[in-house]
């Protein structure tokens, strides 16, 4: 929920506010917030107990995190909130494709004929402006692009935070990316921004900013106590809520934010395209047996990384 209601939240920031400057604000905010609450609770990381590999892995997830956060908001200056999420959906797809290669799993066939519905969700969305997607320079092509782009880098950042749950607390793990991206950003914000916001933009910026805290930290913990396939199930239902929240905005506020330009079939293809995600993110479980010989091919699969994760704790 706090994913599908946050494009719009930025998009109405992103009217006068750089993208840059805006994801600046939210790892900041989202830095100073949990590290306050982890030094609270006796909860921080130790660093000195970080192995060469560990700080590796951070590097990684902190490279995806702040590409993806910053080609998003980007990308939400070409294309619509709606947009934004439908394309989106790539992402548990990727996350799953990195799960073949990094955690040697297999696809079903259930999760091939997600793909297949997925692959034919997305033109039927974008049924009515398939010519500019050809158009990179600009306007929706350019999204979309960014978007697909974002999507890849997510998909990474995702891994390596998996496997780094097998050295840190989730929480923990968070405070440090949001703290690297935090600085790691300092070149490019312009913090005076702020002072030029109006006042319904400068609460969805405090909206923007507690959302990270929140979207995200309801994520690393899930991945704690679920395995990753039925996690990236449930983000797939992120562009409905997207859907229903503009609905709602375009009636109750007309021009506030980009218009959508559906039409039915656009409306059918983002069913599509999340009927299709969901198929590709849920397995069903494989015996006991077949779980051996995974682990003689090349270690477990995203499901029992997280059932060992949740009985270390």
């Amino acid at each position: 929920m706090a994913w599908g209601v946050l494009p719009i939240a930025l998009a109405i920031t992103l009217q006068t506010m750089q993208p840059a400057t805006l994801t600046w604000f939210r790892f900041l905010t989202a830095a100073l917030g949990l590290g306050v609450i982890l030094a609270a609770t006796g909860g921080l990381p130790v660093l000195r107990t970080l192995t060469k590999a560990d700080w590796t892995l951070l590097a990684v997830a902190l490279g995806g995190l702040v590409g993806n956060f910053v080609l998003y908001v980007i990308a939400l200056t070409y294309a619509s909130p709606t947009v934004n999420q439908v394309v989106t959906q790539l992402s548990p797809l990727l996350l799953m494709l990195g799960g073949v290669v990094v955690f040697h799993e297999r696809f079903s066939m259930r999760q091939w004929l997600g793909f297949a519905l997925l692959l034919i969700g997305l033109p039927l969305f974008f049924n009515r402006r398939l010519p500019e997607l050809l158009h990179l320079d600009g306007g929706l092509g350019r999204g979309v692009a960014l978007l697909v782009l974002a999507s890849f880098i997510w998909s990474i950042y995702g891994l390596a935070q998996k496997k780094l749950l097998k050295r840190l607390q989730p929480q923990q793990v968070l405070v440090l990316l949001y703290t690297g991206a935090a600085i790691v950003l300092i070149p490019a914000a312009h913090p005076t921004q702020v002072l030029e916001l109006s006042t319904l933009q400068v609460w969805m910026l405090v909206f923007c900013c507690a959302n990270t805290v929140v979207a995200y930290g309801a994520f690393a913990e899930s991945l704690q106590h679920w395995e990753a396939s039925r996690v990236s199930a449930i983000l797939t239902l992120t562009p409905l809520f997207t859907m229903m929240t503009m609905w709602v905005i375009e009636r109750a506020a007309p021009g506030l934010v980009r218009p959508e330009q559906l039409n039915v079939l656009s409306f059918v293809g983002a069913g599509v395209v999340v009927a299709g995600s969901m198929l590709v993110a849920l397995r069903s479980p494989k015996p006991s047996a077949a779980r051996d010989v995974d682990a003689a091919h090349g270690g477990p699969d995203l499901r029992d990384l997280a059932r060992r994760n949740e009985n270390l704790q």
